[in-house]
């Protein structure tokens, strides 16, 4: 079977799976650098998590469960810099020469990450913090609503969380600050971006706090809440999103709608902000981790186009198809057949598809992911503009599974004939294997453990995919189809993204 990819991508995924180790064998002798090396990884590592406690939350890390961070404040991004600065040049004092091949490997990591940390720092994103796929607004509701990555176990959990009210509304008004700086240097979203924002805001500025999404932990409480402290807490987290999260979310919705809305652009490609063409390059440089340009990457990406089509149009014509792919899909769009009728459908679907592909699992790989997911919808306040389907990572002590998030909105528009692939990209053997997998590598530095690289990842998702032949998936050709549509949307991703951004095209 033909696998693609970018070049160069495949060659860290080697490399990374090279200088990785099976976290169950015992630790090797190391050369005299590697103490100090390592003494250094895990300095910085913590020094990291007390700065994104966002993070450290994330990986089951809980003791900056009650800090929210304004991450986006002049403070915040000058001891960021501060940071990489200092550990880039600690380590880079210690020889490579000195380490095995392995800490060689992470030396030469870490020095990369610390780098492109600082040179990221040039450039203003802290100035246009909200979109509406990434909206730190909607992911703190995701953390609030209990099922998120902040715990809600016991009384601690629940006072974390009312001081990590806080920091977010000092967060929200750092962004307005920081995003009228931005209308004021030209440094502002495309108008059709931000529209997609309002919904995800007005969802949480409801007039009775026990319609707030913020309210369902005090309305689920676990058993080891007293009695006394449900009282407490549930006029707590009445007086905090009355108070509080409803008028933060309020502020952010009418700065939007009066102010922001109006100054946004019309363009759309990163190219048409200030600096922004060298801004994109050190974007693609950072995500693909190759050295390719934007116009390579462009001829590259309608390459794989043509072969991919190639290659559908063999599909449609086993299927009895004469015509263009234009008309076979406009033909597939029509039939209702092919598509969903219930998000039940969806998901119990999706759920079906878990345990038909775990029966192949073991003969593919000799060692599993030891953390479980769960199968949930997106939430409805953000489905929307959510993508079809997302991955969340578990935390690294099992006390949280990962989560594999599938979008129900809509379900008469979700084709069938795309499950398959998208199951095996974000679930299993995709995204489910690699990141767990890796955070379960413990004679890894942490910074290796719990980091991630697009390409990487990515990469490996979909070449994921390409083992449903090997699980029994595609028999069906509708489904064949399916998987060739999902490689194809990511070679015309190469082509559209290089176009919007590079060459200054237009939606």
């Amino acid at each position: 079977m033909k696998r693609t990819g970018l070049p160069g991508a495949g060659l860290l995924i080697l490399l990374m799976a090279i200088a990785g180790c099976d976290g169950g064998e015992p630790a090797r002798a190391r050369p005299d650098g590697s103490a100090a090396l390592h003494a250094a990884f895990d300095a910085y590592f913590e020094e990291a998590l007390a700065l994104d406690p966002l993070r450290a939350t994330a990986i089951g890390d809980h003791r900056w469960d009650h800090i929210y961070p304004n991450d986006i404040a002049p403070a915040w991004r000058a001891r960021r810099a501060a940071m990489h600065r200092r550990w880039l040049e600690r380590v880079e004092a210690i020889p490579a020469a000195d380490l095995d091949a392995g800490d060689r490997f992470s030396r030469e990591l870490f020095l990369r990450e610390r780098r492109q940390s600082l040179q990221a720092l040039e450039f203003p994103d802290h100035l246009i913090p909200v979109s509406q796929l990434f909206n730190p607004m909607s992911r703190f509701a995701q953390m609030g609503s209990g099922r998120g990555i902040h715990p809600f176990r016991d009384t601690r959990d629940y006072d974390n969380f009312l001081s990590r009210i806080d920091g977010f509304v000092a967060w929200v008004d750092q962004a307005i600050v920081n995003m009228r700086e931005g209308m004021r240097r030209g440094i502002v979203q495309p108008r059709v971006v931000m529209v997609k924002v309002l919904p995800q805001l007005d969802a949480h500025v409801v007039d009775d706090p026990r319609q707030s999404i913020f309210w369902r932990p005090v309305r689920d409480f676990p058993d080891t809440v007293s009695p006394a402290d449900r009282e407490r807490l549930r006029a707590a987290f009445r007086e905090a999103i009355v108070g509080r999260l409803v008028p933060a979310y309020a502020r952010m919705r009418a700065f939007i709608a009066d102010e922001y809305l109006p100054a946004c652009r019309e363009s759309d490609g990163w190219g048409a902000l200030p600096d922004g063409d060298r801004w994109y390059r050190f974007l693609v440089r950072r995500y693909t981790t190759t050295g390719l340009s934007p116009e390579e990457i462009h001829d590259l990406g309608l390459r794989e186009v043509e072969r991919i089509q190639r290659r559908m149009r063999e599909v449609a014509a086993g299927l009895g198809w004469e015509g263009d792919l234009q008309g076979f899909f406009a033909q597939m769009a029509g039939d209702p057949a092919l598509f969903f009728s219930s998000r039940e459908e969806i998901l119990s679907t999706y759920r079906g598809l878990k345990a038909r592909v775990r029966q192949g699992l073991p003969a593919l790989f000799g060692k599993l992911p030891a953390a479980d997911f769960e199968i949930r919808p997106i939430e409805s306040f953000r489905e929307r503009a959510a993508p079809a389907a997302h991955y969340q990572r578990p935390s690294a002590d099992g006390a949280r599974p990962a989560v594999f998030y599938i979008n129900t909105f809509r379900p008469r528009e979700r084709p069938r004939w795309r499950t398959e692939t998208l199951y095996l990209h974000e679930a299993e053997p995709g995204h489910h294997f690699q990141i767990a997998r890796q955070q379960e590598l413990t004679d890894l530095p942490r910074f290796r453990r719990f980091g991630g690289y697009t390409a990487y990842s990515e990469g490996w998702a979909l070449y994921a995919e390409g083992l449903g032949h090997e699980l029994g998936m595609f028999r069906d050709p509708y489904q064949l189809l399916g998987h060739l549509d999902a490689e194809l949307w990511r070679a015309v991703r190469l082509v559209v993204d290089t176009g919007l951004h590079a060459r200054g095209w237009s939606r």
